[in-house]
């Protein structure tokens, strides 16, 4: 896992391939979500209309994602992703009362900062109005 290390993630015609088959899957689970959305069209479904045409875009959403992941680009995808989880491991997460009192400090900070800027703002106003009414 030493992401230094220069990977060649050129497209080959395969993974062309599999790219336009991913999306074809995607665009397929779409298309019949829209074509059965018509009333006569989703009779034909039955009572489980929306459940099967959400299904179907589920299925091909994960059917396009797998034959994605099966390229060149998805391996890497695989790989920083896998990179990430392992450096999500070193984090040192703050303790529940770190966190709160950093809340704290961020609601004190924002308050503070809307007010100033809520005065600048009506001390323009009443300028403009002193200077465009003279």
């Amino acid at each position: 896992m030493n992401s230094k290390i220069e990977h060649n993630n050129a497209a080959t015609g395969g993974d062309i391939v599999k790219y336009a088959a991913a999306g074809l899957l995607l665009v397929a689970g779409l298309f019949f979500w829209f074509w059965f959305s018509a009333p006569e069209r989703a009779a034909q479904l039955g009572a489980w209309a929306s459940q099967i045409r959400g299904l179907v875009v589920i299925l091909g959403l994960v059917a396009g994602g797998a034959v994605f992941m099966l390229t060149a680009l998805g391996r890497s995808a695989r790989e920083f992703l896998s990179e990430s989880r392992f450096e999500l491991r070193k984090v040192v997460w703050p303790t529940r009362q770190e966190a709160i009192r950093m809340t704290w400090v961020v609601v004190i900070v924002v308050i503070i900062l809307s007010l100033l800027l809520g005065g600048f703002d009506y001390i323009i106003q009443k300028l403009t109005q002193w200077i465009l009414g003279r």
